[in-house]
């Protein structure tokens, strides 16, 4: 079973329990005190802890929940709650969660370190070049969770070694700071002690900066109680902005008030940092806008009642916010991260939600963001309200509830296949090398079945069995010696599946044979033999659209006589190619009969076993197809399907081929398409494979959109190749791999419900044929990779050297760019692939790209 375990008041957590159980029934289940869990130590991790349930209130869908008693206890996968300084339930729900062996979101340590502003604002200026306010801190000199010498503008460090005995220092530092440069733009000044234990406390007091003397003397009196957790801060008080506003309907006077920017941001797919909501207060501006102290608003209304009238430049204020938000938060998990597992509070322990303040300045009269401070949960408490107050009006549900519940769920499943043994049918060549390193990250002991002996991958995971599986005209004979040799070495493997095309029969059939989740063996052929896959649909005629509709006459070729046959039932044009090829080798446009036989004898003479051109389905045969020519644009649509329900689909763009081949050339994420064709082609591809038996899986399939709507060109019955796996993480976060993983576990992947891009990918393939000479001996290669290093470009090398060649090349390279919109995007690609030669009259990348629009 899966748990997310909430400890504490369910006050903030709710919308998110909530939302969880709607997701996932039953995994979201809330601790109400601490006599319904026991910390036994863990069975796979030497010093920690695991925590086990015994009662709680779990949460199913429509907001259905439930007192329920655990027996067995329910083990967690993940684990959050109240850390929040000075709650009254911080102490049981800090002790129970420190040291544990699953995923912990946040920890007492990490709370406190968040909410003291000394440390987190050293951070946001040092790490995320971020404008805070001009701050001098006094602190202990044995105080050490600090850098010696800061160094960072905004921030300047005095550690004092006895407070009692410093005081021309400490006055000193006080006129230095009130006369330097820092505070030219301010003429208040605000003194206070600063520390976890200070939160709220509204210890503080306020003076004009011409008050020098006063201001020394408040910071004395403050220094008197210093401990080595504390420090004392003198910082300028920041004024909002002072917009020009319309005049006011009342002659009456119009009081300063103050805008306070609360954020808040979770760590999403892939640690990546993301802005869940934004929730603003204003309060009176001689004294700070706290939170709770008044109700929240959204920041659209914010600017408009400041005067930022025109709609663009809120949503440019909006979008610097969010970059603010994110670098700021990137940073502080950068920073937590080389903290040591004590001062984390374990070893899995690491903050996944916090809260970022801003206010909104005017410096050299421009609107500036300037980073306050972070917190623990005060941030999430003013969301979850502004939330409960949109819905009481009408508004529609935001996107907090989901993050955050996706957040949470995503990092149970992570911890749920930490230790799994997965069954490996196929290593594959280089561009499946990401396997062994996400296999690492996950915690997966892989077993790998490869034709190979001599793999790379050999010494990469935990068990390589050499076995030569390359004739696949005998996979069943194959399964059962594969099957001896997993119960020879007494392996029972939790999950078995392959990301290799030549391997997915030999996969399906090995699954079958240990009585693991996967799609059949039957359903498998039909996707896999490309003329079977079209003649099955087409007796597929129940529906609306009928599968049927999808599907494109073909006929099988073995011989010159059924190229003769197959001419007087399917037009010309017609594309020939291999019928289990892949990577587009020997695909081929015909115009006529003739063309057809030539190209047919080409290929049966040059192409007649794996070892004339591996890795591409000769194991099965050089038999070929005939299939009608689909007018339209070319698409893949990767799938995620959990018993024959759709949990994830993404659909990318290819460039125009080079007729007659069609090998491809380029490619773009998201699809330019408009959400309507999208969703044609994702419904034909779920369809196509609902329809073939394909009900478990991570698949790839390919299809043509014209004007008559989807029409399929092929089913890969595995994960996308090439790039698809590494775009779809950088663009959308998921991870294809681990989905696939999770599946075949009988675990349903918990993906983004409304899967939003966090950038524009568009890339281009790279030929040795037609780039060899640029790459290689013109310094190209070194150039991308120096760039790759920049995160300038996006590499994803498909082989290590030229894969064939003439018309049976395969593409060595993909070389892509993103761009916050997709014009950016190809300008970026465009510009680097003519600068490097990749550009050229026979490889006109202007006019691959032409189609991304």
């Amino acid at each position: 079973d899966m748990t997310v375990c909430i400890l504490g008041s369910p006050t903030a957590f709710l919308p998110v329990l909530l939302e969880g159980g709607t997701r996932c029934p039953g995994a979201m289940v809330l601790c109400l005190s601490p006599t319904w869990v026991s910390r036994v130590p863990s069975e796979t991790s030497t010093g920690a802890w695991s925590l086990l349930l015994s009662r709680g209130v779990s949460f199913k869908v429509g907001g259905h929940s439930a007192l329920e008693t655990f027996v067995p206890p329910r083990r967690a996968n993940y684990v959050t709650g109240t850390f929040a300084p000075g709650d009254p339930e911080g102490g049981w729900v800090g002790e129970l969660a420190r040291d544990l062996d699953c995923p912990t979101g946040g920890s007492v340590p990490l709370a406190h370190r968040l909410e003291d502003p000394l440390v987190t604002r050293w951070v946001l200026a040092a790490r995320a070049n971020l404008p805070v306010p001009p701050t001098l801190a006094f602190v202990l000199g044995a105080r050490r969770d600090l850098p010696v010498e800061p160094g960072v503008p905004g921030v300047r460090l005095v550690r004092l070694e006895d407070p009692q005995g410093q005081e021309t220092l400490v006055q000193e530092e006080v006129g230095a700071f009130l006369g330097g440069t820092a505070m030219e733009h301010y003429s208040q000044v605000v003194v206070r002690p600063a520390g976890w234990r200070w939160q709220g406390t509204g210890t503080r007091s306020t003076h004009r900066k011409e008050e020098g003397a006063a201001v020394a003397q408040a910071v004395g009196a403050q220094l008197r109680g210093l401990t080595e957790e504390d420090s004392v801060l003198l910082e300028a008080m920041v004024p909002t902005a002072r917009l020009p506003v319309p005049p006011p309907r009342s002659p009456a006077p119009r009081l300063p008030v103050a805008l306070r920017i609360c954020t808040l941001v979770c760590r999403s797919w892939g640690d990546r940092p993301q802005l869940c909501q934004v929730a603003c207060a204003v309060g009176r501006a001689e004294s700070p806008v706290r939170h709770g102290a008044s109700l929240p608003q959204g920041l659209d209304s914010s600017l408009r009642q400041w005067g930022v009238v025109a709609p663009s430049e809120r949503q440019a204020l909006a979008r610097r916010l969010r970059e603010a938000t994110e670098a700021a938060t990137a940073a502080l998990l950068v920073a937590e991260a080389e903290l040591s597992p004590q001062l984390r509070g374990g070893t899995r322990a690491r903050t996944d939600i916090l809260g970022v303040d801003f206010l909104l300045a005017c410096v050299d009269d421009a609107l500036e963001l300037v980073a306050l401070a972070t917190n623990n949960q005060r941030c999430l408490e003013s969301c979850v309200l502004a939330e409960a107050m949109g819905r009481a009006v009408g508004e529609p549900s935001g996107d907090l509830p989901r993050l955050l519940a996706e957040a949470m769920l995503h990092r149970a499943q992570c911890h749920l296949v930490e230790g799994k043994d997965i069954l490996l049918i196929g290593a594959g060549g280089v561009s499946k090398s990401f396997v062994w390193e996400a296999a690492r990250d996950y915690g997966l002991r892989i077993h790998l079945v490869e034709s190979d002996p001599e793999h790379f991958a050999a010494g990469l995971v935990q068990t390589f069995l050499p076995y030569d599986s390359r004739e696949h005209r005998r996979d069943e004979e194959h399964a059962e010696r594969v099957l001896e040799l997993v119960r020879s070495r007494g392996l029972r493997p939790h999950a078995c599946l392959s990301y290799w095309d030549d391997c997915v029969v030999l996969a399906a059939l090995v699954c079958q044979g240990l009585g693991l989740r996967g799609s059949s063996p039957a359903a498998v052929r039909v996707a896999k033999q490309k003329s079977r896959t079209h003649q099955h649909l087409q007796r597929c005629r129940r529906g609306r659209p009928p599968p049927a509709a999808f599907a494109v006459p073909c006929r099988r070729l073995r011989s010159h006589g059924d190229v003769e046959r197959a001419a007087g039932t399917v037009p010309f044009p017609a594309v020939a190619k291999l019928e289990f090829g892949a990577g587009g080798v020997g695909v081929r446009l015909v115009e006529d009969a003739g063309q057809c036989h030539a190209h047919a004898a080409r290929l049966w003479r040059d192409l007649r076993d794996d070892a004339d051109h591996p890795g591409i389905g000769l194991g099965w045969g050089n038999a070929m197809l005939l299939m009608e020519y689909v007018p339209g644009t070319e698409h893949d649509v990767d799938l995620v399907v959990f018993d024959g329900r759709l949990v994830g689909a993404w659909v990318s763009d290819n460039g125009p081929t080079r007729v007659p081949a069609f090998l491809e050339t380029a490619a773009c994420l998201p699809s330019c398409l408009p959400a309507d064709r999208q969703a044609q082609l994702v419904r034909a591809a779920l369809e196509c494979c609902r329809a073939c038996g394909l009900r478990d899986g991570v698949f790839n399939v390919e299809l043509k959109l014209g004007p008559g709507g989807p029409r399929l060109l092929e089913i890969n019955p595995r994960m996308g190749g090439f790039y698809l796996r590494d775009w779809i993480r950088e663009v959308y976060g998921p991870d294809l791999l681990l989905a696939a993983v999770l599946v075949a576990l009988g675990v349903p992947p918990v993906l983004p419900a409304r899967p939003a891009p966090r950038a524009h990918l568009v890339g281009v393939m790279c030929l040795g044929s037609e780039h060899g000479a640029a790459l290689g001996g013109g310094g190209g290669m070194e150039a991308l990779r120096e760039l790759q290093g920049r995160g300038l470009v996006r590499l994803n090398r498909l082989f290590e050297e030229v894969a064939g060649d003439g018309e049976y090349e395969e593409p060595l390279l993909s070389v892509a760019c993103d761009g916050a919109t997709r014009a950016e995007a190809c300008v970026r690609l465009l510009g680097l692939c003519q600068a490097l030669g990749i550009d050229s009259p026979r490889y006109p990348v202007e006019h691959f790209l032409s189609h991304f629009k």
